[in-house]
C-alpha cells in the first residue's frame, strides 16, 4: 500500500478509474473483483480526480496530470481524455 492523494470515478458498469498513487499510472479496477483490468501511463503525476462525461453516445474519461511534489512523481500541465469502448 501507498499513500493516496486523489479520488476516483465509478462507471455504472462497475469500473473505478484513479490514479491517485505514487507512479504516473491511471487505473481502471473491477469493482467486483478487486482485479486491475487496463492501466495506462500519464506524463505526468495523476494525484486528482478523474472525471467522466458524455458526448454524441460515447463515454469519456478526462484526468489532470499535473504531478505532485509530496508523492514524488514528475510535475506537468496535461488534461488527458480517453474514449470508452462503445
Amino acid at each position: 500500500g501507498t499513500p493516496n492523494n486523489g479520488g476516483s470515478v465509478i462507471t455504472a458498469s462497475g469500473l473505478i478509474f484513479i490514479a491517485a498513487t505514487t507512479d504516473n499510472l491511471i487505473r481502471a479496477i473491477d469493482i467486483e473483483s478487486g482485479e486491475t483490468v487496463w492501466r495506462d501511463e500519464l506524463p505526468a503525476g495523476g494525484q486528482a480526480n478523474p472525471m467522466m462525461y458524455e458526448a454524441d453516445g460515447r463515454q469519456y474519461l478526462v484526468i489532470m496530470a499535473g504531478g505532485h511534489h509530496f508523492m514524488e512523481t514528475p510535475p506537468g500541465d496535461y488534461l488527458v481524455a480517453y474514449a470508452l469502448p462503445e
